[in-house]
């Protein structure tokens, strides 16, 4: 999944981003309100995490401009050190959906990101496809009775191509969401994790059900061949 995080700190910007990655999320981190905003108009995003005393336009801004639009855009949450009740108030009547003060606690914060994106679309609290069940709260995976264990880069690879089951995703777009950049036309990686991740969860004499579309991408769905 794809995180935005602004803040104008960077010690705590780089602290938060490293952490994020080690957790398995692709993350664009920013120091300024007009460049997040610029981001986040032109980059799909599953969660936004914003500072509200940012350089350029403040986060309430950003929010305010986000919000104004057509399409409402991602989930926000704010993490600010700003804990006025009228602060908490401003940022949730703007469209976030939560609100988080410093100084907090690192899992805290990736508890939250992960109702976020529990919440996003309606989506149901745990993944299914066929008898692959993934819950993203306890980041964990089963197939029938047996637990998998992945690396969270297998997971996040996983926990993707089951949010956008029944369709095609490109290695472009994986290599956006998963891994956080522009994959290179010779690089082969994504089928590397691919064959990992099915080598996890498929049975012997059962179709995988992820399905290689040559030259365009895969897609995961219980009728996969």
């Amino acid at each position: 999944m794809r995180i935005l995080f602004a803040e104008d700190d960077p010690t705590l910007r780089e602290f938060v981003t490293r952490g994020l990655h080690e957790s398995g999320y692709a993350v664009d981190p920013f120091g300024d309100g007009e460049e997040a905003l610029l981001a986040i108009r032109t980059t799909a995003y599953d969660v936004v995490i914003l500072d509200v005393n940012l350089p350029g336009i403040d986060g309430f801004e950003v929010l305010r401009r986000v919000r104004e639009g057509p399409d409402p855009g991602p989930a926000v949450l704010f993490l600010t050190a700003r804990d006025a009740i009228e602060d908490r108030v401003a940022g949730l009547d703007l469209g976030a959906e939560d609100y988080l003060v410093k100084p907090f606690a690192f899992a805290e914060l990736l508890a939250r990101i992960r109702s976020l994106l529990r919440r996003g679309g309606g989506r149901s609290p745990i993944l299914r496809v066929a008898d692959v069940e993934l819950d993203p709260a306890s980041r964990t995976a089963r197939r029938g009775d047996q637990v998998i264990e992945f690396t969270a880069k297998e997971y996040a690879l996983l926990e993707y191509l089951m949010r956008n089951a029944g369709r095609v995703v490109t290695k472009a777009m994986i290599a956006e969401h998963v891994w956080n950049f522009d994959l290179e036309a010779e690089s082969n990686f994504i089928e590397v994790y691919v064959y990992m991740v099915r080598k996890k969860i498929d049975r012997p004499g059962v179709s995988s059900l992820i399905r290689t579309l040559r030259g365009i991408g895969y897609r995961l769905d219980d009728s996969a061949s």
